[in-house]
């Protein structure tokens, strides 16, 4: 009995151990399973690394790369800047210079080692005196100009250009840049007093011509038979043309010299207008055309005009309308009140040979033609819508037009008061 209790405990025993042998196994066995999973984790994770570190580094080889495309450009632009003929000013979005070239103190004068003006304000720019004239141009924002002149004396004449310069989303600054013109206004002043003085020169033989034919055509130093006095008045209108193309020169000539307006009052457009129409009433009549002059029924308030050049003005679009308008066609010259403007409107509407589209941006252009128009009047200086538009803007005016080839033209001229 005692061996069989032994034999049972013994077994016992065994039992547990052979319990505990499998639960340590089992265990064993999870850790492995736990040890190799995380050892998968580390071995994933160190090429995951080792991904990163490729990509980290190939970023860093593509910054350096653009670091160094950057710089290249970088450059260039800075020896662009350096070499640039003209004088740069670059104004960043706060109105303070960034950045300016070797022109800028040659222009206007001054040393860079004593005055420096990067990053400096309008504000602060005002305390240099050479700079002066120019910031009076520029005005306190930096405004937007194209082809500004500026004297700044008699030996300099600059040409003040300021453009935006767009980033991807915005502004970024404005760039000024300054073109010494001094050569070409000379040789412009030059060319506009040669021709002056000889405007002048032919104009007192032509006009003795003139009245010389004028004495034979009208019979007063004897009488001429049919065939000779054909041949004196194609003479006279050849003559006439002569002096009309030498007076037009001669506003040419004092419109670029700036003397062009003498006497600026108070006047009624209507009544100036009116003196003007009547001289193409009798005209328009025998052109078999239809003429009209519109009125506005209310009193217009006067305006501050030189009224023998606007007059002139209104000569030049009022002829150019009945002399491109074919028989049976329509001139009428309107005037009209722009209450809420403050302005006065006036139009010259034909039914003639209008402008052809791909001329239009030529029409106020010296000695411009279009080739309908020369097709259809041979004769003319191409001179007279240039004088009109600059009599009209000297005269606080504006002038622009609509026009269709074979449908007419509007010209209108609004003067504010």
């Amino acid at each position: 009995m005692d061996k069989f209790l032994k034999k049972e405990k013994e077994l016992q025993e065994l039992d547990r151990i052979a319990k505990m042998l499998i639960r340590r196994d089992l265990a064993l066995s999870e850790l492995k399973e736990k040890r190799e999973k995380e050892l998968q984790e580390i071995k994933e994770k160190t090429i995951s690394l080792e991904k990163t570190r490729i990509a980290l580094m190939n970023i860093l080889e593509d910054v350096e790369s653009a670091r160094n495309v950057a710089e290249v450009e970088k450059n260039k632009t800075s020896a662009i800047i350096e070499n640039f003929p003209e004088g740069l000013l670059f104004f960043d979005k706060e109105n303070k210079i960034s950045s300016i070239n070797p022109n800028i103190p040659v222009l206007f004068g001054f040393d860079t080692k004593e005055t420096i003006l990067t990053g400096k304000s309008i504000e602060d720019l005002e305390k240099i005196p050479c700079l002066i004239p120019l910031l009076k141009i520029l005005g306190k924002e930096v405004k937007i100009l194209y082809r500004e002149i500026l004297p700044l004396n008699t030996n300099l004449i600059l040409e003040v250009s300021v453009i935006p310069i767009k980033g991807e989303k915005e502004n970024i600054g404005k760039l000024v840049i300054l073109r010494d013109v001094t050569r070409e206004k000379t040789v412009e002043r030059l060319k506009t007093e040669f021709v002056s003085i000889a405007a002048h020169q032919l104009r007192t033989p032509l006009s003795a011509i003139k009245w010389t034919l004028k004495m034979i055509l009208d019979e007063d130093v004897g009488k001429i038979v049919g065939e000779q006095k054909e041949l004196l008045e194609k003479t006279y209108q050849s003559n006439e043309r002569m002096i009309k193309l030498i007076n037009d020169l001669l506003n040419v000539a004092r419109i670029e010299e700036g003397r062009f307006l003498y006497k600026v009052q108070e006047h009624d457009v209507i009544e100036i207008l009116e003196k003007v129409v009547v001289l193409f009433e009798q005209i328009a009549i025998k052109n078999k055309l239809k003429f009209e002059f519109q009125k506005p029924e209310q009193e217009l308030p006067k305006i501050k005009l030189d009224a023998e050049k606007i007059s002139l003005a209104f000569h030049n679009l009022i002829d150019n309308a009945v002399l491109y308008t074919n028989p049976g066609g329509t001139v009428k010259v309107s005037v009209e009140n722009l209450k809420e403007q403050k302005q006065i409107l006036i139009s010259i509407k034909d039914t003639g040979i209008g402008i052809p589209n791909d001329q239009q941006n030529k029409v106020f252009k010296k000695f411009f033609r279009g080739e309908n128009a020369v097709r259809e009047e041979t004769d003319g200086t191409g001179l007279g819508l240039f004088i009109a538009k600059n009599i009209i803007e000297a005269n606080n005016g504006k002038i622009w037009f609509e026009s269709s080839k074979n449908k007419g033209t509007t010209f209108y001229c609004a003067f504010p008061y």
